[in-house]
């Protein structure tokens, strides 16, 4: 077991990682403030993990409502998060009822803002079964819908009570979902920690093989990375930015394919690589800095080359980014490996980034 805390005053909470952690129901029993919880899942999930642990949740006494969503980035709307809000409204759920998110970073999305706005906010756990979501989307408060003009622009910032991240649920995850989760955990050593860049350059063969003492250590990494930033900034006025490289290209990516063409991780990675060619363009890094990134992103079975909506495009889906300030789009740019900041592109070194690093002919995956 490895814990990581994540340190928000009265609002802190640990992040337990490791084999078997889902079946330690005394860690959530713990914090419920009545014996009664909803479990929000959806239907890849269900099957796997919904009822192991509910049996171990009712074997201690408490009473289990589930709610089943449908699975998909597609999914995440006004429409899917109302299914939450019948499910708690049937079962009459209280303020003392605890939510919690068994799934990845899209039930974790919607079920922490369920718990932040049914009855005016409840408790939550999350239970993340994806790397992705383990590493990233679980750990931070962070939660949303997507809306058809822009990813994640609806939501609220909202901390759970526990996160529990099983590293057995990655056993069961797909290839091309366990490469996504790997754009983030590349991020983090991206934008401040050069050592954990350099450790995943000579480990990514054992990860993508799954060797549990490289996943357990990359996991825990990147969520104290995570935490400390977080700890300094919870509600992104600075320093957590940061955590946003690749994301506003990525999400541009994501919301013109249409959401579920390619996975989140996958925007995300060629989005580093259109951020680092940015670098490239500005002076900040060199062309070998350049090629280690590639050569590492390419390594996790993701893409390196993004597709080609067009400059005009790309401009106007980006102009939707929650970084944009006084209507003009910050990004996250690279200043060496290891070392990052928050800037301004022209539209000359937009357009050049663009032009190295787009194809009509771009797959999401080469693990798909």
């Amino acid at each position: 077991m490895r814990t990581v805390k994540l340190d928000l005053g009265t609002d802190s909470y640990d992040i337990l990682i490791g084999r078997g952690v889902l079946a330690q129901v005394d860690r959530i029993t713990a914090l419920l403030p009545q014996p009664r919880v909803a479990i929000v899942t959806n239907t890849t999930v269900a099957p796997l993990y919904l009822t192991p642990l509910q049996a171990g949740l009712e074997g201690a006494g408490v009473q289990v409502v589930t709610i089943v969503l449908p699975d998909g980035e597609q999914y995440k709307t006004w429409e899917t998060l109302n299914l939450i809000f019948d499910g708690l409204l049937r079962a009459r759920a209280e303020r003392k009822t605890t939510l919690i998110a068994l799934g990845g970073g899209v039930v974790g999305d919607m079920t922490g803002f369920a718990a932040a706005v049914y009855q005016r906010g409840v408790p939550f756990i999350q239970i993340p079964t994806t790397l992705l979501a383990q590493v990233d989307s679980s750990v931070g408060g962070k939660t949303a819908i997507n809306h058809p003009l822009g990813k994640n622009m609806i939501g609220s910032f909202y901390q759970p009570k526990l996160v529990l991240a099983d590293l057995a649920s990655l056993d069961t995850l797909p290839a091309r979902e366990f490469s996504a989760g790997l754009a983030e955990v590349i991020k983090y050593g991206l934008i401040d920690d050069l050592a954990f860049f350099e450790w995943l350059e000579a480990n990514i063969e054992r990860l993508m093989a799954r060797d549990t003492d490289a996943l357990a250590y990359a996991v825990e990494r990147s969520c104290q990375n995570k935490a400390r930033i977080v700890g300094e900034d919870e509600k992104e006025h600075g320093v957590r930015a940061l955590l946003n490289l690749g994301h506003t290209f990525g999400h541009a990516i994501e919301t013109g394919l249409g959401y579920g063409a390619w996975l989140h991780g996958e925007g995300v990675a060629a989005g580093m690589v259109l951020a680092a060619r940015a670098s490239l363009e500005l002076g900040q890094i060199t062309q070998t800095d350049l090629d280690r990134i590639i050569k590492l992103i390419a390594a996790a079975g993701l893409p390196t080359i993004a597709p080609d909506l067009g400059f005009e495009r790309f401009s106007d889906l980006m102009a939707q980014d929650k970084k944009v300030d006084a209507g003009k789009i910050k990004f996250i740019l690279l200043r060496k490996l290891g070392e990052s900041y928050i800037g301004s592109l022209t539209p000359t070194v937009i357009a050049a980034a663009l032009q190295a690093g787009c194809s009509a002919d771009a797959v999401a995956s080469s693990a798909a």
